[in-house]
């Protein structure tokens, strides 16, 4: 994938009533990426591209972050001029070796953590979707739909690089 993550550039102009449709999005990952692993290899799952992240690191990496998206709906509760800041080495991915864990495990922890964020967000005020906070990293105002869409967006970069790693192994 040529365009990194964080060379993506956002507007931040959902209208407030398509909250519904952002969250249908983040609800249905689990099962996406539940699909898209079924049946492969833990020798598939666990390879990495040169110093890229595995499959499985992927998944673990899109858990690892469910906990930033859900502290920051705090931030938008309390008021936060600007939004936590995600720790941009990857810190936790790169030490939790998720290659060594149980794919279940992660998928079943991603499954319970998604859905925690999900059902936060299943029961928001209406009358709060457009609060709003600086997001630290992109220096522009971000809503809580907007941080919702950021989310799936996030997901949908990262599935889409698994599709990468397991067309390219099929390609061999």
């Amino acid at each position: 994938m040529s365009l990194r993550w964080t060379d993506r550039r956002f507007t931040f102009d959902l209208p407030e009533n398509l909250f519904p449709v952002v969250i249908e999005r983040l609800r249905g990952t689990p099962a996406r990426i539940e699909d898209k692993v079924r049946g492969l290899s833990p020798a598939l799952l666990t390879r990495r591209d040169g110093e890229a992240w595995s499959i499985q690191e992927h998944v673990g990496h899109l858990l690892d972050l469910d906990g930033l998206h859900t502290a920051r709906l705090d931030d938008f509760l309390a008021g936060a001029e600007v939004l936590r800041a995600a720790d941009m080495t990857n810190r936790k991915t790169h030490e939790a070796d998720h290659n060594r864990q149980p794919l279940a495990d992660l998928l079943a922890a991603f499954r319970r953590e998604r859905e925690r964020f999900v059902a936060r967000l299943d029961a928001w005020d209406e009358g709060l979707i457009g609060l709003t906070a600086l997001h630290p990293r992109l220096h522009q105002p971000m809503r809580v739909i907007d941080l919702a869409f950021f989310t799936a967006e996030h997901d949908d970069h990262h599935l889409a690089r698994m599709t990468e790693l397991i067309q390219g192994a099929t390609a061999r």
